[in-house]
């Protein structure tokens, strides 16, 4: 939202974005009633979450509509290229995590290396689909970007 809505606001349109951010407040809340019931505080994370995702929707559409967005051509792939390394990293690290019995059970000396190693797996995997996929570091530069 904070970088989709300052197009509205560069066009002197504020109307859209609070219409937007009133539509999602009230969606929230809808998904808070329906999640919080049978997941508790989970379901909250869950709607706050897909309210944000909801928001953003509708000012990018918006954006594409009044044309004042258009992605240059090669973002879908770019994003889907992405999508597929974010799946494989979240993929390998819920296979390599263990069990949560063990995370709740262990101590804060075992905890840490095991989360570091996670990250330093999450990184690599991340990492190593984006250089099999061809994207390579410059490709996220502002100048590639232009």
């Amino acid at each position: 939202m904070k970088i989709l809505a300052p197009a509205f606001f560069a066009k002197q349109n504020v109307a859209t974005p609070v219409k937007f951010g009133i539509i999602t407040l009230l969606a929230t809340q809808l998904m808070n009633i329906a999640f919080v019931a049978p997941l508790g505080h989970v379901g909250l994370a869950l709607a706050i979450a897909l309210g944000a995702c909801l928001n953003a929707a509708l000012l990018y559409v918006g954006l594409r509509k009044r044309g004042i967005y258009q992605p240059r051509p090669g973002w879908g792939a770019f994003a889907f290229k992405l999508a597929a390394a974010v799946s494989l990293m979240g993929f390998i690290l819920f296979m390599a995590m263990g069990s949560p019995a063990w995370w709740l059970a262990a101590g804060w000396r075992l905890k840490v290396p095991a989360m570091l190693g996670l990250v330093a797996l999450g990184a690599a995997a991340y990492g190593g689909a984006l250089l099999v996929l061809g994207v390579r570091p410059r490709d996220f530069s502002r100048r590639a970007a232009d």
